[in-house]
């Protein structure tokens, strides 16, 4: 991968859209690793099935598999795991189960329902290939099924283990730690003088799980920064985030631990509200650092806004597209920042919910998602989409 040549450090930071596009041009995606049938990943070649599924006809249904018209003279019994070659003579029916091997000259399988038995003598519907799946009718040997790129989910996994597969070529997720600093922040009980209640902490591992990465250690650090460069060196996690460094006041040390290190800035500062100081630097071994505000709401901005498009990268896959909903009473634009809104999805369109100050996380927690007001002169009539909550998709319409 080729770095970045140019360092940013706009006074009013880079554009949201252009940080979150450079944050995933600029990150490495993974290598392919084979592993066995577990969810996460994501397929780095295509999924090919080995041979033909099903391998043999197989009944569709339990019942009775027959040969030509009836009636039919019933003459044995067909079990899911016989392994002994049956043949039916014209006239002739066996019962059998679903997923069993149908005979050769089979035409159908009259279902167990539908058939009218007396002794030995079968009768009931039987439309030529009805009920049975021939072979290779869900693939062929050497097809095709999935392209690389998609998510190894449950489904994924049955359709692996159904074509007789054991291991998956995937780009693996990528594991993220966190260092939370801040000496005036308590990991229990409330706020009060002098101490201040940790958010972001609870808050980053239901964050890094949702955008697809695996947690890693995650440690509060006093503010030094030789405790910050000995975490940063220590860590083998793919992403490293930091909250409450990355401003510029005297207890911020993520820059001066950045210098220390060798590290490569690709973004420093966004032109949005909350969440304008976040950084993202690159490590010399290719590792990730990502600086979060100390505030909890513009911290969430800063994992959706940086965090997001580089774990999406890590795990070779392409940005999230966001949807687009209208805005039913308009939200003010800010001249020359995008700003990040708490909504509630209606049918009506986006709806904003209040408390959005960039210490609050009591709008967002009420919100559906965020809505991405652009820049400009008036109000935004329309806003995209970051999801907060699954839901969110199936009621914003028009994609972008």
């Amino acid at each position: 991968m080729s770095q970045p040549t140019t360092h940013f450090c706009w006074d009013s930071g880079l554009p949201w859209d252009v940080a979150r596009e450079l944050a995933h041009a600029a990150t490495r995606p993974g290598r392919g690793v084979s592993r066995g049938l577990v969810e996460g990943g994501v397929l780095a070649t295509p999924l090919v099935s080995p041979g033909n599924v099903p391998p043999v006809d197989r009944a569709a249904m339990d019942g009775f598999v027959v040969r030509g018209e009836g009636p039919w003279r019933v003459v044995g019994t067909i079990g899911v795991s016989c392994t002994t070659a049956v043949a039916l003579a014209e006239g002739e029916a066996c019962g059998i189960v679903t997923g069993a091997a149908v005979p050769a000259g089979a035409t159908s399988v009259v279902r167990s329902e539908d058939a009218v038995l007396v002794g030995n003598r079968l009768e009931g519907p039987a439309d030529e290939g009805k009920h049975i799946r021939r072979a290779g009718e869900e693939c062929r040997a050497g097809e095709q099924l999935l392209p690389a790129g998609v998510v190894v989910d449950s489904a994924v996994l049955g359709l692996a283990a159904a074509v007789g597969l054991d291991r998956l070529t995937v780009i693996p997720q990528p594991t993220v730690a966190a260092f939370i600093t801040g000496e005036e922040l308590v990991p229990r009980g409330p706020s009060g003088p002098g101490r201040v209640r940790d958010a972001i902490g609870p808050m980053l591992p239901g964050l890094i799980t949702r955008a697809g990465g695996v947690v890693g250690q995650i440690r509060h650090l006093r503010d030094s920064r030789d405790e910050l460069v000995a975490g940063l060196t220590a860590t083998d996690a793919e992403l490293i985030l930091v909250s409450g460094s990355s401003a510029a006041g005297p207890a911020d040390h993520l820059r001066p631990a950045l210098n220390a290190l060798g590290a490569e800035l690709i973004v420093d500062g966004v032109a949005c509200r909350p969440g304008h100081p976040q950084a993202l630097a690159q490590l010399a071994d290719g590792r990730l650092i990502l600086g979060l505000p100390g505030n909890p709401f513009a911290a969430l901005v800063a994992f959706l806004t940086l965090g997001v498009a580089t774990i999406n990268r890590m795990r070779g896959l392409d940005l999230p597209h966001l949807t687009r909903a209208p805005v039913p009473g308009g939200l003010a634009c800010h001249p020359t920042s995008t700003r990040l809104v708490p909504v509630r999805v209606t049918p009506q369109g986006a709806v904003p919910v209040g408390h959005s100050g960039s210490a609050m996380l009591r709008g967002v927690a009420a919100a559906d998602a965020l809505a991405v007001v652009d820049p400009g002169p008036a109000e935004a009539i329309a806003a995209r989409l970051i999801p907060l909550s699954q839901n969110v998709e199936s009621r914003s319409t028009v994609p972008t």
